[in-house]
């Protein structure tokens, strides 16, 4: 990371949900007036986004509030994808809202086994998420935030209410977007963290664990609809300066194993768990022991905050008699995920590099589109790759327009019929 840019690290000790987390960035600064010039670019009317001051478990917070007018309509993918490229958002507006949503929509193909074409949004299409969720990624902007990072990511339990009816807490699509964050349950009857708050994490989250290095330069609370007793239903966001310089690198540790007694199906297994667990790499490497054994080491690359917890699922899965440990520095450099469509499909691209000129087809994407799609694996790959280019060379064409006009006060898009593929949102939660 480059030394100066500007961190925001979402605390989730009550989880996070869409309107929290554009809550908590309006209190840590973000001006509501230049984030509601962003989002009035939106071709979706129908909506108001105020904040209010409020508190929670005697906390000072801030609320944020989107108020729509109900339909019945229903966005698929491509209606979402179509209205943001329709927007001319500010580029990083654009890849962090439309990053987010592609997460949302593979995993949400994923749980109903279908396309992601034919995948319906339901509750995260309405116009409130997209507010949300677009509204996230402009109060970024508007800070000039280059990274997020995020604590463990707390969830209830019990059941939650949603278009498809009562689901188990944490819904189906919030435990998908969280494959491979550090997440706890509580006993709290409540839905802590929400699909959209996941898929926020999901597509812009960096890294996870406790507050990075940083000189802090803010923070703010963004309040959640209920107010219990128990605990402040609030999430933080903490906002400051890079102070690691980019000369000294990040501070790992890379964990090893020697093992000769355990099969390469078991290996194989071990990587997959060590990666949900939160490793930044793991990996085999074969080697001769002592009297001329073969055996295979097994690395893992760790924050050192999740060392020791990393260390155990190495000894558990492999049986391992012990495990040995070495500090290290890494460099990082800049990335972003960005998604195309491959016939209908979505396939995330990671972007990487200063100038944002090499990227890498997410490869689970890829396979599963090239399933779906009774493709070979390299043409969806090549595919995809044309795709993301044609979209670069399409943005650096286009003129970008800044955010401006006149401050208001309270947030309205314009009046008239919809210029997007549709409009409107139904009443309910966000559950999926």
């Amino acid at each position: 990371m480059v030394e100066g840019s500007t961190v925001a690290w979402f605390h989730c000790f009550a989880g996070i949900a869409g309107d929290m987390a554009l809550g908590a960035l309006v209190d840590a600064g973000a001006d509501i007036d230049e984030v509601g010039t962003i989002l009035a670019r939106l071709p979706v009317p129908g909506w108001t986004l105020r904040t209010e001051a409020t508190t929670r478990g005697g906390i000072a917070a801030t609320k944020a509030v989107v108020e729509i007018e109900p339909t019945t309509v229903t966005r698929t993918w491509a209606h979402i994808e179509a209205l943001l490229d329709e927007a001319s958002l500010p580029e990083r507006v654009r890849r962090r809202a439309t990053a987010t949503f592609a997460a949302i929509a593979v995993v949400e193909a994923r749980l109903h086994r279908r396309p992601v074409e034919q995948v319906h949004f339901h509750e995260l299409g309405g116009v409130d998420a997209i507010v949300d969720i677009v509204g996230v990624a402009a109060a970024l902007e508007v800070l000039g935030v280059d990274r997020v990072t995020a604590s463990p990511v707390a969830t209830g339990m019990g059941m939650v209410r949603s278009s498809h009816g009562l689901l188990p807490n944490p819904t189906p699509a919030v435990v998908e977007l969280l494959i491979g964050a550090p997440t706890y349950g509580t006993d709290a009857p409540l839905e802590l963290t929400t699909p959209t708050g996941a898929g926020i994490l999901a597509a812009l989250a960096e890294g996870w664990g406790p507050l990075p290095p940083m000189t802090v330069t803010a923070s703010g609370f963004g309040a959640g609809c209920a107010d219990p007793e128990e605990f402040p239903n609030l999430t933080r966001v903490v906002l400051g300066t890079e102070s690691v310089p980019a000369a000294l690198g990040r501070s790992v540790v890379v964990l090893e194993t020697n093992v000769d007694d355990v099969t390469g199906e078991t290996l194989a297994h071990a990587l997959a768990v060590l990666i949900d667990a939160g490793a930044h790499d793991a990996w085999i490497t074969p080697i001769v022991m002592k009297k001329g054994r073969p055996a295979h080491m097994v690395g893992v690359l760790a924050d050192p905050a999740d060392a020791a917890r990393l260390s155990t699922v190495l000894a558990e899965e492999t049986a391992t008699l012990g495990v040995r440990a070495t500090s290290l520095t890494r460099w990082l450099a800049p990335r972003s995920v960005e998604a195309v469509e491959v016939d209908g499909q979505v396939v995330r691209v990671k972007v990487a590099g200063e100038d944002g000129r090499r990227a890498k087809v997410e490869h689970d994407d890829a396979v599963a589109a090239a399933r779906r799609l009774g493709l070979p694996l390299i043409d969806v790959v090549v595919r995809a790759e044309e795709a993301w280019r044609d979209r670069r060379r399409h943005a650096a064409v286009e003129p970008q327009h800044e955010p401006g006009g006149e401050v208001i006060a309270l947030v309205e898009p314009p009046q008239g019929p919809d210029r997007g593929p549709g409009s409107g949102a139904g009443p309910g939660g966000e559950a999926s």
